[in-house]
């Protein structure tokens, strides 16, 4: 039994959903995100939230699935995610250039690593890394 499925999604102010032919479309000020559902599960637009329902007993933990992912999607494009990372060693440092982070990890030369299009790094100390997308 799902109990997460049958908690609806509300909807920010900012948000535009679109549902058509098996996929939802969801459109914010950071971005649009689509995804494609099957049969087993449909979403319903109820003003400002969006409720989902199994097609039978069987596709009731897929119900809770795509609940979750379309509430993350709608996350993701209205207040976006973050995670904060911490260095811990003697002599270890970051630092964020552009799309690129410097790290200073113990070996005899700097690993720097390109950041994927979409996220965003910042170093507010020199052992705080501080990941956005």
């Amino acid at each position: 039994m799902s109990r997460i499925g049958n908690n609806p999604v509300k909807l920010p102010a900012k948000v535009e959903v679109t549902l058509a032919d098996g996929s939802i479309k969801v459109k914010g000020p950071l971005g649009e995100l689509t995804r494609a559902y099957g049969n087993t599960v449909s979403i319903e637009k109820d003003g400002e939230t969006l409720v989902f329902k199994a097609a039978d007993d069987e596709a009731r933990a897929m119900q809770g699935t795509m609940r979750a992912l379309v509430a993350n999607m709608v996350k993701g494009v209205t207040d976006g995610f973050e995670r904060k990372l911490t260095l811990v060693g003697v002599g270890y440092r970051a630092q964020a250039a552009g799309d690129k982070l410097n790290l200073q990890l113990g070996f005899s030369h700097p690993v720097v690593h390109a950041m994927p299009k979409g996220v965003k790094v910042e170093t507010p100390q020199q052992t705080e890394i501080l990941v956005k997308g």
